[in-house]
Parts: structure tokens; C-alpha cells; sequence
């Protein structure tokens, strides 16, 4: 009945936003179409383009959904244009959840009283994502942190909300125009095969050390310390770090950011992560870089979440 439900839901949504356009209906099971006729007509949104109302539904459906599309954004050789460039836009704008449940979730977790393990710590969010929320705190020696906490149940929801994905990804390749070429559930399956590594706090510990003793002392990129005393599998505990947001370009001309000088920085980062080290911050949609403007004229890059990391396979290195 839950799994009805949720169907039921994602068919709200995209009848709401006019998606159901995108498919065509008639080839759908009778049952399928027979059921369309329940579910309430959409608002009407004929002047929004189709990669803005997909955005939008993406938004609707919650937060497995979101880093879906966050991810689904980078696979430009699979998508039109117009919707890559729209999901490039997905934030993690989601709700957060208590505070308090996260100190629970901290202390359980570390084995201590969050008083005892910081001299400050702030039940407020800084920032609520798909996977996990972070907290500002105080280590007891003064330094500034941040304390991520994995979302309580979001394991859980992952499975059901991927099994659901792949039985619209069933629906889309059969039915969606070029669905097939597209074959919506491998990348579905490839989804998959790396978001649950994001659960793991103490894998994303190790790959924000490794990618930052790989730069260490870089002009280029800053990589924040991770402080691994306090870093199990939900809880990580790491250096808090502050810039302007890489995608507010506007701000950044406004500061006299030296733009030519970012972009090139930009692309040595990514050559150097890829060619030298044969390691890469694999999540890099917008929400996750910063730039450190304190001097415009030689800004340099920060990165944060480092979830999703990976290397290539020496057949890839020499193909690009």
C-alpha cells in the first residue's frame, strides 16, 4: 500500500508540472492509463520550459530525488541540453531535521556528551543536504568546526526510493521518447553503485585526507582538515571554512575576482586530480565548491563534501 502510495505521489508531481507530456501515454498499460484520469491536472505552467518543470518536480519529490538529478546533471553525453544544464542547478535545499535528534545521533555515536566532546556546539543547521546535515561547533582548543550527521532513516528511504526509481526508469526506457537510447536504468544502477558509499562518514573522512594531502600547499585548491578523533560512521568532524559561493558570479565580480585566473585554476585542479593523482572529487555541482576571494586577484578553490571520490582505469587515463 506504501509503495501505491508513493507511485500515487510521483504521479501528482509530474502530472503537476505537465511532465506527463514527455511520455507518451498511449503506449502505457491499461491500467496505467486508467489511473491517470484520478490524479488531479497540473497547475498550469505552459510558459516554463521542460528542464525547469523537471527541476522543479525533482525538487517536489524530496531528497534522494534531488541528488539524483544533481547527478544525473553531469551526464551530458545521455541528456538534451537544456535539462543537463537545469539539474546542474539542483541545491540541496531540503528541510533539516531536529537538532536535538542530532545530538543524539552525535552522542550515540561518539560515545561522550556533546559538551564534553566540544565547547560549543549549535543544535541550529548550517546547511541541510540529501544525505546528511552540518553543524557549526567549538573544539575545546578554539578552532572553528563543522559536524556532519547522517540523516536517522535515510538508508532506509534510499532502498525504497531506488526501487521505485528503477521501476520508473523501467517505465521511461519503454515508454519515453528515445528512453531506450537513453537506458534510464542503468543510470539508474549507476546511482546506485555509488550513493550508499555517501552513508559511510568514515569513506568521506578518508577521501577528503587523501585529496588533501595530495594538494597540500597548493595555490589552487584547499582541501579542509579532517579531525579524526571525533569521525565514525555517521558523525565526521572536520575544519570549517568560509568563501563565496562558485556559482554566485555576480558576487564574485562584485569582490574583483580575478575570473581568468579562477577558470584556469579551475581546469589545473581538475587535470591535476585526474592525470597526476588518478583521484577526483566526483560530486562537483556548484553547492560544493567555494572561492577564497581574500586576495581577488589571485583567488583559489575550496572544496567540501567529498562523498563520492573515484579514479580511472588506465584504458580511460589513456582514451582522454
Amino acid at each position: 500500500m506504501k509503495q501505491f502510495l508513493r507511485i500515487w505521489h510521483i504521479g501528482v508531481i509530474l502530472k503537476r508540472y505537465r511532465l506527463d507530456e514527455l511520455f507518451n501515454t498511449d503506449r502505457l498499460p491499461g491500467p496505467i492509463r486508467w489511473l491517470r484520469v484520478f490524479i488531479p491536472t497540473g497547475k498550469d505552467v505552459s510558459g516554463l520550459p521542460r528542464g525547469e518543470r523537471l527541476r522543479l518536480a525533482v525538487q517536489d519529490l524530496g531528497p534522494v530525488y534531488v541528488k539524483f538529478g544533481q547527478i544525473l546533471s553531469t551526464r551530458r553525453d545521455l541528456l538534451p541540453p537544456d535539462i543537463a544544464d537545469e539539474l546542474a542547478l539542483l541545491q540541496d535545499h531540503v528541510p533539516p531535521f531536529p537538532g536535538e535528534e542530532a545530538r543524539d545521533i552525535i552522542e550515540k555515536a561518539l560515545g561522550e556528551p556533546v559538551d564534553k566532546i566540544f565547547a560549543s556546539f549549535d543544535t541550529q543547521p548550517l546547511a541541510s543536504a540529501s544525505i546528511a546535515q552540518v553543524h557549526p561547533a567549538t573544539l575545546h582548543d578554539g578552532r572553528e568546526a563543522v559536524v556532519k550527521v547522517v540523516r536517522p532513516g535515510i538508508e532506509k528511504q534510499l532502498h525504497k526510493d531506488i526501487d521505485l526509481l528503477k521501476a520508473i526508469a523501467h517505465l521511461a526506457e519503454k515508454f519515453m521518447h528515445n528512453g531506450a537510447k537513453i537506458q534510464p536504468l542503468e543510470v539508474v544502477r549507476e546511482f546506485e553503485s555509488v550513493v550508499f558509499d555517501e552513508l559511510d562518514m568514515q569513506r568521506e573522512a578518508a577521501n577528503a585526507s587523501m585529496l588533501r594531502r595530495n594538494f597540500e600547499g597548493s595555490k589552487d585548491l584547499y582541501i579542509p582538515e579532517v579531525y579524526w578523533q571525533w569521525s565514525k560512521r555517521k558523525v565526521m568532524v572536520m575544519e570549517r571554512v568560509s568563501g563565496l559561493p562558485v556559482g554566485d558570479t555576480e558576487r564574485l565580480r562584485k569582490n574583483g575576482v580575478n575570473l581568468k585566473k579562477l577558470a584556469r585554476r579551475g581546469i589545473r585542479i581538475f587535470y591535476t586530480q585526474v592525470f597526476r593523482d588518478n583521484l577526483f572529487h566526483a560530486d562537483m555541482h556548484p553547492g560544493n565548491i567555494l572561492v577564497d576571494a581574500s586576495n581577488p586577484d589571485d583567488p583559489s578553490f575550496i572544496a567540501m563534501d567529498f562523498g563520492i571520490v573515484a579514479s580511472l582505469s588506465t584504458k580511460d587515463l589513456y582514451y582522454i
